[in-house]
């Protein structure tokens, strides 16, 4: 019961601090708004990087001494053997929208999606993490080889220098979709699907530490990097797709420091194209103010409906003046499926 009240002391004490932090945070998102708001009449605005910090590491050898609710059904609070804390979600609950998880699900397929590059929007916003800010890198350290057009091929990721054995972990929270050997190319090689909807890939490791089906957070290590596979020497490489789609990790991570470079991402469908490669635009990116307006003005276009006892796909629609068959287009859905309450559905 001590150890308990200890740690329940320790927990109130960094809620405190990471309050005043956030508050902090929040009142220099504004100043800095404000600039670019003013900036912008004179002339096109220049977006710079905000570099988040990583999470922590997981030790795999950490022992629970507590778990605690939270405010949120979906949330609880681990308490570790090593004075640490942290949340854990509760997947029955939190997930916004399950079909993530089960929309083009396959074990076996790399490519499960079958969409054509024409199909996918012309943009599309990502919130990356959410309030939890749950991201870590999978490794740092030098880029052997990046992005883009490679020889007689193309190099659909990114190749980050490491030592045999060294850990790899999982880069947000998600589900694994696959686990293979690929003789001729990925080596052993892990597929993440996430809760934003990305998928990372982990190739040429030399042992997988995960199973299909199985959930993992960020900072998880999910196996050691290795030479596995069509592969000159050690390295891990490292992917980013979207419905099947590769763009460059670069455009989300900086792997010399292991930042997030953002926390919501604008996807275009131009960075698809293995010639888009962010290093053309490495410390900024300048956009016109035709293309801002156009983003914004999708952005608030999109509106969601939280589930609720009672709901059905005839009374969403009804309520938010749209159909059915529109509803399903919209969430990769069908009439048939089953809503669950708490789920999110976008209705526009």
């Amino acid at each position: 019961m001590n150890l308990r009240i200890t740690f329940l002391s320790l927990f109130s004490a960094i809620v405190c601090a990471a309050s005043a932090q956030e508050a902090t945070l929040r009142d220099t998102t504004a100043m800095q708004a404000d600039s670019l708001k003013k900036d912008s009449a004179s002339g096109p605005v220049v977006i710079r990087r905000v570099p988040l910090a990583s999470g922590p590491d997981l030790d795999e050898n950490m022992l629970v001494v507590d778990t605690i609710p939270s405010s949120s059904e979906g949330l609880s609070i681990v308490l570790f053997n090593d004075n640490t804390w942290r949340y854990v979600r509760n997947r029955d609950i939190s997930a916004d929208d399950l079909t993530v998880f089960t929309a083009d699900w396959d074990t076996t397929k790399l490519q499960p999606y079958g969409k054509d590059l024409k199909e996918l929007p012309v943009s599309l916003v990502i919130d990356l993490v959410d309030s939890l800010k749950s991201y870590h890198y999978p490794r740092v350290g030098r880029i052997n080889s990046k992005y883009g057009p490679r020889r007689r091929g193309i190099h659909q990721g990114t190749d980050i220098g490491l030592k045999i054995g060294d850990p790899v972990y999982a880069v947000f929270d998600g589900r694994v979709r696959l686990t293979q050997y690929y003789r001729g190319g990925y080596g052993n090689l892990i597929v993440l699907r996430h809760d934003n909807g990305l998928e990372t890939f982990y190739g040429h490791l030399s042992e997988i530490l995960v199973k299909p089906e199985q959930w993992v957070t960020a900072g998880q290590v999910i196996g050691y990097g290795g030479n596995t596979g069509r592969s000159t020497g050690p390295h891990l490489h490292f992917e980013v797709r979207y419905k099947g789609q590769s763009f460059d990790a670069e455009r989300l991570i900086d792997f010399t420091t292991g930042t997030l470079r953002r926390e919501t991402f604008l996807l275009k469908r131009s960075y698809f194209s293995p010639y888009s490669r962010f290093t053309q635009d490495f410390d900024e990116e300048i956009q016109s103010a035709e293309e801002d307006k156009k983003i914004a003005a999708e952005a608030a276009a999109v509106k969601y409906h939280i589930v609720k006892s009672g709901d059905t796909l005839g009374r969403i629609a009804i309520n938010n003046h749209t159909t059915v068959r529109k509803l399903c287009q919209l969430n990769g859905i069908k009439e048939t499926t089953i809503l669950r309450i708490g789920q999110r559905i976008r209705v526009r």
